[in-house]
């Protein structure tokens, strides 16, 4: 690739109007941002209209976290969007499900299980307000980990599967970049 004079005037006027190094690269084509760089500072372009802006996108906002209630229930909020998208405002409703709160299970000797209590096997799952005298944990067997069935579906949340829809034009853009 070389410098022809109409691809120069191009990278004066992208330059000048505050595109950044990569974005006129991309422009011309054939040339890495650094060849760009190179050849601004081989030209003496310092200055710029306006300063390289990158693209503005949404914030993305976390997803609410499971509470847990003093009585014992545990809530998930549905997160605060004003306009949610077709697509997604189902699963969003879905998020604030409520689930059913689950005692804590009583020992033999009639109490709920306590630190001092539990055991690598019971489901260490916190119930209540540390402060308060009645808190417990759940004290159900634990299957593997550190809590029940129940609350480990609260714990551990599955990983969202990726959209396996590809379209037959996917490798273009990942060699393009």
């Amino acid at each position: 690739m070389s410098w022809t004079d109409e691809r120069v005037n191009v990278l004066k006027k992208l330059w000048a109007e505050g595109h950044s190094a990569s974005q006129i690269a991309k422009q011309l084509g054939g040339v890495t941002r650094n060849a760009v760089i190179g050849k601004v500072h081989r030209l003496g372009l310092s200055g710029r209209a306006t300063p390289s802006r990158p693209v503005k996108r949404p914030p993305r906002l976390a997803r609410p976290k499971p509470r847990l209630m003093p009585d014992g229930t545990v809530t998930t909020p549905a997160p605060a969007v004003t306009a949610p998208p077709v697509e997604q405002a189902k699963p969003a409703a879905e998020r604030a499900v409520m689930t059913a709160p689950l005692p804590p299970m009583r020992l033999a000797d009639g109490g709920a299980a306590t630190i001092l209590t539990l055991r690598d096997s019971m489901c260490k799952w916190p119930i209540g307000d540390p402060a308060d005298p009645k808190f417990a944990f759940c004290g159900r067997k634990s299957d593997c980990g550190p809590y029940c069935s129940e609350h480990a579906k609260v714990a551990f949340q599955p990983a969202r599967k990726r959209d396996t829809k590809k379209s037959q034009y996917d490798y273009v853009r990942r060699i393009a970049g």
